[in-house]
């Protein structure tokens, strides 16, 4: 075994490297200053819903370059995984990797694996750093980029999509998205720039009815930023320090939200038969606003003016971990404005990014209200 082994290596060795490879420095969203040979040929998903940022790129097979990941897109979002497998069944053997956050990453595996980089979210920087894992790699010869969807997503994704798109060579598929992203977003902050409005106060309720705990939320950033960009004023905004956080149930019926925005998602794999709102491509949206309805009758929901007027919807929780949250904005400015943007379509947007950037057919799912749209 040992002798067949080190043949095979041999024999790779002598193999030529791809003529286009070259050492490419850049600079990640962590303000590191990282060198490696692009373009990157074996790459490692510190996260599996990263393939959301590697299917624009790679639009002919998001997993060419995939040689290990961390399989979290099958349990945080079965029903994109579902299509993803459907069309590129090679994904479901994918060698897969405990996280950095908990401990569990195993870098022998990853090592074995010869990856030309491994890529992960920011917001595991620290987690990583603590456990030893990027002196580990680094004296292994592999480098660390940091990306970032969640941490800060309306200004890091675009660059962390400028990044993959030097990392794998696809720059021109990532400024063409880039493009896209900026000409959407301008939809909503160009008519809002112009137009006299009063901010409706909105409370994002994040995954909401995942736990019998209420109420889970984001304050300045994220989804709290995406609130204040489509023209309402985020509740959590001044209470919480940080992006993600908790209300207590007092804290939102003294603010009297205009509007709730929950986020769903298929989350069986965690909360099996849970009261969370089922979001995401070919959910059922009768049974969605079913459970919607029901997180009306929650304390924190007692006698806000979002239950009485039917202002009380569910979005795709996803938005906030991907490059797609443009779409997500927009949702939000149509729903907090519609006598401003009686032109601008969501859905037909999400339509457009499938159809232009995306490997999979669009299927609807992303959102439910219910007010009388």
């Amino acid at each position: 075994m040992t002798y067949r082994l080190t043949a095979l290596a041999a024999a790779f060795a002598l193999l030529p490297l791809t003529a286009s490879a070259e050492q490419l420095t850049l600079t990640d969203v962590a303000g590191r200053e990282v060198t490696l040979e692009a373009p990157a040929e074996r790459i490692i998903l510190g996260e599996g819903r990263q393939t959301y940022l590697l299917a624009i790129l790679d639009r002919e097979n998001p997993f060419a370059r995939v040689v290990g990941w961390r399989r979290d897109l099958g349990e945080a979002d079965p029903n994109t995984y579902a299509l993803y497998e459907e069309k590129f069944p090679q994904l479901a053997d994918i060698p897969t990797f405990g996280g950095f956050k908990d401990g569990t990453f195993d870098v022998e595996q990853a090592a074995a694996l010869k990856p030309d980089v491994v890529l992960m979210n920011l917001e595991a920087r620290t987690a990583t750093e603590d456990a030893g894992y990027d002196d580990k790699l680094a004296k292994l010869g592999i480098p660390i980029v940091y990306v970032d969807f969640r941490e800060n997503p309306t200004v890091n994704s675009i660059a962390s999509m400028r990044i993959m798109g030097e990392i794998t060579g696809r720059e021109d598929r990532a400024n063409a998205y880039i493009d896209f992203v900026e000409t959407q977003m301008a939809r909503v902050t160009g008519t809002l720039e112009k137009a006299s409005f009063e901010r409706p106060k909105v409370f994002v309720d994040r995954a909401g009815g995942y736990s019998e705990d209420c109420c889970m939320t984001f304050g300045p950033g994220n989804f709290g930023k995406y609130v204040e960009i489509a023209g309402g004023t985020n509740i959590a905004g001044d209470i919480l320090p940080s992006t993600f956080g908790t209300l207590n149930p007092e804290q939102i019926i003294a603010a009297n939200p205009d509007h709730v925005v929950v986020t769903g998602g298929q989350w069986d794999a965690y909360v099996p038969g849970g009261a969370w709102v089922g979001m995401g491509p070919g959910s059922d949206m009768e049974e969605a606003r079913k459970k919607l309805q029901a997180l009306t009758r929650r304390t924190a929901m007692t006698g806000i003016t979002a239950v009485d007027t039917g202002q009380f919807h569910a979005i795709w929780h996803q938005f906030y971990d991907n490059p797609y949250y443009f779409v997500a904005v927009q949702r939000l400015a149509t729903w907090l404005h519609p006598e401003l943007f009686p032109d601008l379509d969501p859905e037909e947007t999400l339509k457009e990014l499938h159809k232009r950037f995306l490997p999979i057919d669009y299927k609807p799912g992303y959102w439910v209200s219910l007010n009388n749209e």
